[in-house]
């Protein structure tokens, strides 16, 4: 009920309590039948304005008393504290329920989307981008940690290695940290089509990136703005939402949109496209129109094309299975990764160790060093 259908007000002379109705509306209580409603939450003329749960009286309420000093201060503090929980009623939440509205109104992520991409793609809000006013990267979190709600979240490793461990092959994992961080491997790469060599290191490790496939500042100026921090969180780390990718091209796309950019290697083109419809299903962000056009003409060539779901965002991409990995970018440093020699590479500050995608950088972990962790507490570049 709204504050505009139904004011209650307490006279102050006469201390009068009188409910004012817009023509046309009338007051009935939850129980009383009403067969024109189209349902609970669609107010019209006719039908009846929900409150807080109380139900209001069908027939006329005993007359108050109109002299004042003849009530009790009881009574009137009675009198007051009922009005006052009625007009509370009339608050932004839903209607029927007389709950307040959750803050910024945030509706939580959805499950998994099913079906064709395309029909998923339909069903997305279609809006303009909106400001990127207070974007920063810290609005989603700590980088790669592992406080998180999604898949592999609290697992022990971080977000960084997760993706890595996901998607690469003959993967070298530094002793001592139960197949977490990762020293070496074989990626291929689906962005580009061709296999990389990985490994470790404040020289090499920018070869492998991790790719928000939904960029964040994307998200940020399509609905996450509005997000609480532990949904940002989240996202930031939802291995749906992450692929590793080659460094160069990672770079090249920054936070571009599937109107702007898509991946050079073609066969993983409509992969991608689906990928993140699914996210924006998810996470229930819009599409902006040139977005949108540009994802239906992708998807137009593979109108089969499934969305990926929970199971799949933990294993490797099918177009990343069918590049063949027998052939190697070459390794900057032209020799096989040895535990002991990753451990040994230092970034030299916290800028090489964030652009390596590193940061924090834990005591343990390849490239750190006590002049990154200035108040010694294992974690530097924090």
């Amino acid at each position: 009920m709204t504050r505009e259908a139904a004011a209650y007000e307490v006279g102050h002379h006469h201390e009068e309590v009188r409910v004012v109705t817009r023509p046309g509306y009338d007051v009935r209580g939850p129980g009383d039948a009403d067969p024109g409603s189209a349902g609970p939450d669609v107010p019209r003329p006719g039908r009846p304005l929900r409150h807080d749960g109380a139900v209001p009286p069908t027939s006329p309420a005993p007359a108050l008393p109109s002299r004042p000093g003849r009530r009790s201060r009881a009574a009137r503090l009675a009198v007051l504290a009922a009005t006052a929980a009625l007009l509370a009623g009339c608050g932004p939440g839903p209607v029927g329920t007389g709950s307040p509205a959750p803050e910024n109104d945030v509706p939580a992520p959805a499950s998994p989307a099913a079906g064709p991409a395309l029909d998923v793609l339909e069903t997305l809000p279609v809006k303009g981008r909106a400001p990127r006013t207070g974007y920063t990267r810290e609005e989603f979190g700590q980088a790669w940690t592992d406080d998180v709600a999604v898949t592999w979240g609290h697992n022990g490793c971080d977000t960084r290695n997760d993706i890595l461990r996901r998607d690469l092959v003959a993967v070298t994992f530094k002793p001592g940290t139960r197949d977490c961080v990762v020293l070496a491997g074989t990626f291929p790469d689906p962005y580009g089509g061709r296999a990389i060599a990985f490994r470790r290191g404040a020289a090499t490790s920018t070869a492998v990136q991790i790719d928000h496939v939904v960029a964040l500042s994307d998200a940020w100026q399509s609905g996450a703005q509005q997000w609480d921090a532990e949904t940002r969180r989240d996202f930031a780390n939802d291995p749906l939402v992450l692929l590793a990718a080659d460094g160069g091209l990672n770079a090249a796309k920054r936070d571009s949109d599937a109107a702007s950019w898509l991946p050079p290697y073609r066969p993983f083109r409509c992969e991608y496209v689906a990928r993140q419809v699914a996210i924006k299903a998810r996470y229930r962000l819009w599409v902006k129109p040139a977005e949108k056009a540009a994802m239906a003409r992708g998807l137009a060539r593979c109108p089969g094309q499934g969305l990926p779901g929970d199971a799949d965002a933990t294993r490797r991409t099918p177009a990343a299975d069918r590049v063949n990995t027998d052939r190697t970018g070459t390794d900057p440093t032209g020799t096989a990764p040895a535990a002991s020699d990753a451990a040994d590479e230092r970034y030299a500050d916290c800028t090489a160790a964030r652009a390596a995608g590193a940061a924090p950088v834990r005591l343990g972990d390849a490239g750190y060093g006590r002049h990154l962790d200035r108040d010694g507490d294992g974690v530097g570049c924090e």
